[in-house]
């Protein structure tokens, strides 16, 4: 396993945070509408089900790392040998980079409909990505900082959706399995891309300090993810029929118009500007972890990589101007994250459990 000085590490507990501000993201503004789409009013069941099968995966992704004695480099490396471990491994950075891209413009586009139409890409990316770099070249201690104060700090706006209860019709629910159960492991299924983030903890695993104490915490992530991932698709679905959430793109943010509190009159342009502070350790942690694989797969300097990639993450950004390829971006990215997340992870399991035990049973053997 590659040593990582303590001085680096952080604490167990630290990776609840670490696993639900890479889950949580700006896939909660709007990830109602897609999920029903397949299942209807029963979506709400795949968000359970999902949430079980990310348990599950979670589970693998320690025996992984424990079995690979490292990180998901190691782990390729043991299963398909260095050459063809490094091009898994370069599949992984890809899928990091375009992850990136994904939840950074989305939420730009956000800004520029609900904020500010005139704000250009450019300039929000630029300002917001010297931002990460800074935090990243502070270490992974200060990432892990980050992600704290991403959960902590705009933790109140889940009491936002108590409100609209008042006006909400739970009857919108009925009648209760009125889709089979494609239909809601389909529902599960368009919402991977708010789901992912777990697979980060493949990366960041040395470092952390005593992981098998750290599972508890990262399970608890999990949990916490879907459970307010449930919550607000309750609230939505009881607030809305199904005819008006089809034209409702951002529900999260159409409930949160209705809020009037006496200091403030739009909840929803607090909340936008609050979800800043959530978006940051998303892309904090997808990056690093794309640098961190590039220097673990060759003999370039962390910091040279992270430049090169932020730099490649920019160029992305400004070819996706328009809606429809934002759009075709989120949903070729949730295909491809439920294929890396909900099968591929389990099929390194096997690989890496099956060698595991060759090894183990040629040790035994010369001893």
């Amino acid at each position: 396993m590659q040593k990582i000085p303590k001085q680096f590490q952080v604490s167990p507990f630290l990776v609840f945070y670490l696993i639900h501000s890479t889950q949580f993201g700006v896939g909660a503004l709007g990830f109602q509408r897609v999920i029903a789409m397949s299942a209807g009013y029963d979506a709400w069941m795949g968000i359970i089900l999902f949430g079980f099968f990310t348990h599950i995966v979670l589970y693998m992704i320690y025996k992984i790392c424990e079995k690979s004695d490292g990180d998901l480099a190691s782990a390729h490396q043991m299963a398909f040998g260095k050459w063809f471990g490094k091009l898994f491994t370069a599949f992984f950075i890809i899928y990091f980079i375009f992850t990136t891209v994904t939840v950074l413009r989305t939420y730009i586009e956000v800004i520029q409909v609900w904020l500010f139409p005139d704000l250009s890409t450019w300039f929000f990316s630029s300002l917001f990505l010297l931002l990460v770099i800074y935090i990243i070249t502070g270490g992974f201690r200060v990432i892990t900082g980050i992600a704290f104060l991403g959960v902590v700090l705009p933790s109140y706006l889940f009491f936002t959706m108590i409100i609209p209860l008042e006006y909400s019709n739970f009857r919108n629910l009925l009648p209760v399995f009125d889709h089979s159960l494609k239909d809601i492991f389909l529902s599960g299924k368009d919402m991977t891309l708010s789901m992912l983030g777990f697979e980060t903890l493949l990366i960041f695993y040395p470092f952390l300090k005593k992981p098998e104490q750290s599972k508890k915490w990262a399970h608890l992530g999990v949990f916490i993810t879907s459970f307010i991932y449930l919550i607000f698709a309750l609230v939505t679905f009881s607030y809305f029929s199904e005819g008006k959430l089809e034209k409702n793109i951002w529900a999260t943010l159409s409930i949160w118009k209705i809020i009037e509190l006496p200091f403030v009159e739009r909840v929803e342009y607090i909340g936008i500007a609050n979800w800043c502070l959530i978006i940051l350790p998303n892309v904090c942690i997808f990056l690093w972890c794309a640098s961190r694989l590039v220097k673990r797969m060759t003999k370039i300097r962390h910091r040279t990589a992270l430049t090169i990639i932020t730099a490649l993450v920019f160029i992305l950004m400004l070819q996706f101007e328009d809606r429809k390829l934002i759009n075709d971006l989120n949903s070729y990215m949730g295909i491809v994250g439920f294929y890396m997340g909900y099968v591929y992870i389990p099929f390194l399991f096997l690989i890496i459990s099956f060698a595991h035990w060759r090894r183990r049973k040629k040790e035994n053997a010369t001893s």
